[in-house]
């Protein structure tokens, strides 16, 4: 995890990172200019693109795309099913037995587009339920610690010239996913210079809140113009609205002729202990958002892109005492752009009887999230067999999915 990102090959640091999630971000990463100063990008051959979205805090898969034909839904989770497509405030229809969740109106476009598809039950190797491990190897794409990311070990077998950079993280920094031997680029808007509204309700969430500590540091956010809200004194959930300059960023940065080929987000707020209702539409929201605006800054080259959402692991089937979820296994992972073949909900769907749930009380998990990458790294960046296998070692039994894209 300490491993630094080079920026060139005589080893130079290209900007300076935190050693781990675990630590506040204190500064920023280099910034690349858009626009006015060209960001310093090479080439990479072909002209496909790929993003990889990182959610952290675990999505509620089974809340965000509710299988709602499943006779056992009520009886787990009562509290949290929303109407059925055609009712008022209703799920978003995907085909008569999935329903997407309303706020999901953007993606919901793209899969009537077959721009989007849905995978239900997946999950990655780890079976633990840390959001730190999980986060850890999921970026790995292994099922031990590594000092790299499994997109990372991709771009080392992509070709590139000179002192090419054809991988971008655009945020505070950059992901396990991108760290490694191959150079990467970063992007660090300049008004990203205060913590995230998600990052301060998780202080404050850590605080008694009537300890001598809790009140300065409320006051003090208060006094920055953080609402009540952000601080955990209402069910409120904190604002996102970062994602989609975020996304608009990376974006244009990859639409420019000499720009990157890949690129990693990031976007927190998933961790849905409590008012789970309430609290996920902020995020969901500005995940759509931030989806919207990523095709749009893409233009004409969002054809040849493949866009992956992922997360470190899904919630529990039964619905706590605070009307939340608690860390589960299987989740749902989205694949969007014009490069999918959308329109459907794909994977093995277990249903959510007692015997088919995962330790009486996860979605069980029936496609590993390797698979789905593997076949982006194949059929999109189309690269050999050998440099999949590099990205994700040890994993000859997560075979890549097929019928992923749609050329």
């Amino acid at each position: 995890m300490s491993e630094p990102m080079e920026a060139n090959g005589t080893g130079a640091p290209h900007a300076s990172f935190a050693p781990t999630r675990r630590g506040l971000l204190l500064g920023l990463g280099a910034s690349l200019a858009i626009g006015r100063n060209r960001a310093a990008f090479a080439q990479v051959a072909g002209e496909r693109r790929l993003v990889v979205v990182l959610l952290r805090g675990a999505l509620d898969g089974l809340h965000v795309v509710q299988p709602y034909a499943d006779p056992a839904l009520a009886g787990l989770r009562r509290a949290l099913t929303l109407p059925e497509p055609g009712r008022e405030g209703g799920l978003l229809d995907l085909g008569g037995r999935f329903g997407l969740h309303p706020a999901l109106a953007g993606l919901h476009g793209l899969y009537r587009e077959n721009q989007a598809l849905i995978v239900h039950a997946v999950a990655g190797p780890y079976r633990g339920r840390s959001h730190f491990d999980g986060q850890d190897l999921l970026e790995a794409g292994a099922e031990e610690r590594l000092t790299s990311g499994w997109l990372n070990r991709a771009l080392q077998a992509m070709p590139s010239t000179g002192q090419a950079r054809p991988g971008l993280a655009v945020g505070t920094g950059v992901p396990l996913l991108l760290r490694g031997p191959a150079p990467v680029g970063s992007y660090a808007p300049p008004d990203l210079n205060r913590p995230s509204p998600d990052l301060v309700h998780r202080i404050a969430a850590l605080q008694d809140a009537g300890s001598p500590f809790g009140v300065a540091f409320r006051e003090a956010m208060r006094s920055r113009g953080v609402a009540d809200g952000v601080l955990g004194h209402t069910g409120e959930a904190p604002s996102q609205d970062g994602f989609a300059h975020l996304a608009d960023a990376a974006g244009r940065l990859l639409a420019e002729r000499d720009g990157p080929r890949v690129a990693a987000l990031e976007i927190g707020g998933w961790d849905t202990h409590a008012v789970q209702t309430v609290r996920i539409v902020s995020p969901l929201r500005a995940l759509d958002a931030g989806l919207m605006q990523l095709r749009h800054a893409l233009g004409p080259h969002w054809s040849q892109t493949a866009v992956l959402v992922v997360t470190e692991f899904g919630r529990t089937a039964r619905v706590n005492g605070n009307l939340g979820t608690d860390h589960g296994t299987g989740t749902v992972a989205f694949l969007l752009g014009g490069a999918v073949a959308g329109g459907r909900v794909a994977g093995d769907f277990p249903g959510l009887s007692g015997d088919a749930l995962f330790e009486d009380r996860d979605l069980r998990p029936t496609t590993d999230l390797r698979s789905i990458a593997k076949a982006l790294l194949r059929d999109h960046l189309r690269l050999e067999p050998h440099a999949v296998a590099r990205a994700f070692p040890d994993s000859a039994a997560a075979l890549p999915m097929r019928g992923l894209l749609s050329s």
